[in-house]
C-alpha cells in the first residue's frame, strides 16, 4: 500500500476510533442537548460559509497524490485543482482545464449567474478525479440530515494542525466520515461519492491566496467558449 494511502487510512482510523471510543454518541441518546440533525446541519453550514473565505488548502490523496482549493473574495472566485486537472470560477468564466498528453487544455465557458452560487454539477470532473469539493459534502450532510434512519455519531480532533469537528454517518445508501475546521475548511472525508470511493486529508491551510491562482495554467493551450469569445 503507498505511503500516502496508508497515511490517510491511518488518519480515517484514528477518526473513526475517536468517533466510537471516545465520547461517541448517537443523537438518540437519552439526555442528549443537540438533536441529530444539529450537528450535521452546522457543519454543512459551516462549509458554505466558508464559501465566502479567502484560503489555500492542500490536500494528500490516496496513492501519493495531491490536490488544493483556493478561495478569494471581492470578487469571488474559486480554483480546484485535482490529478490531471483543474477547475476555476470567477465572474468571467468557468474555467475546465485538462492534461492531455503532458499539456493543459483549458476550455472558458461562460460563468453562473451574478450572485449565485456554484452548483454541484460544476464538480462532477473534480469528484471523478479524486477531489471531493466542499458542494458535495455539503449535500452530504444535508441529505443525512433529513434521513430519519441515519446513525449520525460525532467527535473533535486536529487536521494539520488546525481543530475540526467530525461525524460518521452511517447510511442505507453509504457510509462516510468528514471533519470540518473551525474555520470552516473541508478537514477530512473518507466515503463514496456517486458510487466512487473517495479519501482525502487536509495537509496545508493559509489565509492567502497566490496572485495567480485563477489564471490558466503556464502554458495551456485556451479555448474560449463564452458568448462572443474566439
Amino acid at each position: 500500500m503507498p505511503a500516502a494511502s496508508t497515511t490517510l487510512r491511518m488518519l480515517a482510523v484514528s477518526v473513526i476510533a475517536s468517533l466510537t471510543v471516545t465520547g461517541c454518541q448517537t443523537f438518540e441518546d437519552a439526555g442528549s442537548a443537540m438533536g441529530r440533525s444539529d450537528l450535521v446541519n452546522d457543519l454543512a453550514a459551516r462549509l458554505d460559509r466558508a464559501l465566502e473565505l479567502t484560503y489555500s488548502a492542500d490536500y494528500q490523496l490516496p496513492g501519493g497524490q495531491t490536490a488544493a482549493i483556493v478561495q478569494a473574495q471581492d470578487p469571488a472566485r474559486s480554483a480546484y485543482t485535482y490529478p490531471g486537472g483543474r477547475l476555476t470560477v470567477t465572474p468571467d468564466a468557468v474555467t475546465r482545464c485538462t492534461a492531455t498528453n503532458g499539456r493543459m487544455a483549458c476550455t472558458l465557458v461562460a460563468p453562473p449567474t451574478p450572485g449565485s452560487k456554484p452548483t454541484v454539477a460544476l464538480f462532477t470532473e473534480a469528484n471523478r478525479q479524486g477531489l471531493v469539493t466542499p458542494p458535495v459534502v455539503v449535500g452530504l450532510l444535508t441529505a443525512a440530515a433529513l434521513d430519519p434512519q441515519a446513525v449520525i455519531r460525532q467527535s473533535d480532533t486536529t487536521v494539520a494542525g488546525h481543530h475540526a469537528a467530525c461525524v460518521e454517518v452511517q447510511r442505507s445508501d453509504g457510509d462516510f466520515s468528514a471533519c470540518v475546521t473551525t474555520e470552516g475548511v473541508l478537514g477530512s472525508f473518507l466515503g463514496s461519492v456517486d458510487g466512487k470511493p473517495m479519501e482525502l486529508a487536509l495537509s496545508g491551510y493559509s489565509e492567502t491566496v497566490e496572485k495567480n491562482a485563477f489564471d490558466p495554467p503556464a502554458g495551456a493551450g485556451v479555448v474560449d467558449r463564452r458568448p462572443g469569445g474566439s
